[in-house]
C-alpha cells in the first residue's frame, strides 16, 4: 500500500450550527490521508496514483459550501474522493475548527472520519 497526505491545508469558510458562525467565518483546517493499492510506480506517470492537487480541489470545493457539522464535511470529503478516485482503499479526514465558540479556552476543535471502502 501506499499512503498519500495533505497536512494543514488552511481555509477560511463560514461553517457551524450558530447563524453567527455562518455569518461572521472561521479558520479551518484540513487534513486528509488517502491509502491505495501499491503500484511499483516504475512509469513514474501520474495516471498510477491519486493527485494530490485533485485532492486539495475536492476539499476546496467542500470547503466553499456552509453546513453546521465538522462531521459532515469530514464525510462528505471522504464520499467525494472514494467516489472520484476508485484506487483509494481508505480515507482518513480531520477537520479542525480554530477557535470554536465554547466558554473557555480552546485552541481548536477537531473531528476525524475514517471510511473504507
Amino acid at each position: 500500500m501506499a499512503i498519500i497526505r495533505l497536512q494543514g491545508l488552511d481555509f477560511f469558510s463560514h461553517h457551524g450550527v450558530y447563524e453567527e458562525e455562518r455569518k461572521i467565518g472561521n479558520r479551518y483546517t484540513v487534513d486528509v490521508e488517502v491509502v491505495i493499492a501499491q503500484n511499483d510506480f516504475s512509469t513514474d506517470m501520474l495516471n498510477e496514483t491519486v493527485n494530490y492537487e485533485e485532492i486539495y480541489l475536492t476539499v476546496a470545493t467542500v470547503m466553499s459550501a456552509p453546513v453546521k457539522l465538522l462531521e459532515t464535511i469530514a464525510s462528505t470529503i471522504n464520499q467525494q474522493l472514494l467516489h472520484h478516485f476508485s484506487s483509494i482503499l481508505s480515507i482518513q479526514t480531520t477537520v479542525s475548527k480554530h477557535n470554536p465558540p465554547i466558554k473557555g479556552v480552546c485552541d481548536r476543535a477537531s473531528v476525524t472520519i475514517l471510511l473504507e471502502r
